[in-house]
């Protein structure tokens, strides 16, 4: 069975392009165009994600605010979340370091991108 990633980005370049590359790599991907999309999924879904893919900037719920509901919600508090997002402050990567499995500053590196996915999958 293929791993399940769900991407969460409001800008939809980035919901596109990410999805299809991990498609090709062989991921089933799950998409949601903002916080509130993605919190619907989880709760309408009965598999949860395996990974998610989550962007900080976005409108209405913020990534922060999403990583912490999920965080406290004991059926999703286990699937690991990989901050994707434009925010490259020190303050940003520093506090989302602490709330995610890793924290990836766009613009970024494909290969790079795929082999972190990877590695936590691989631990999980």
């Amino acid at each position: 069975m293929n791993k399940k990633i769900m991407v969460v980005d409001d800008e939809p370049d980035i919901l596109t392009t990410v999805g299809q590359m991990l498609e090709m790599s062989g991921y089933e991907v799950i998409r949601a165009v903002d916080g509130k999309e993605c919190l619907r999924k989880l709760d309408e879904s009965t598999i949860n994600p395996d990974l998610i893919l989550l962007d900080i900037m976005m409108p209405d719920v913020s990534g922060w605010d999403v990583a912490a509901k999920i965080k406290e919600n004991p059926k999703w508090s286990n699937i690991p979340i990989v901050f994707l997002t434009a925010k490259g402050d020190t303050m940003s990567i520093g506090l989302g370091g602490m709330a995610s499995e890793d924290y990836i500053v766009k613009p970024f590196d494909v290969k790079d991108l795929i082999a972190r996915i990877q590695k936590i999958l691989i631990n999980k």
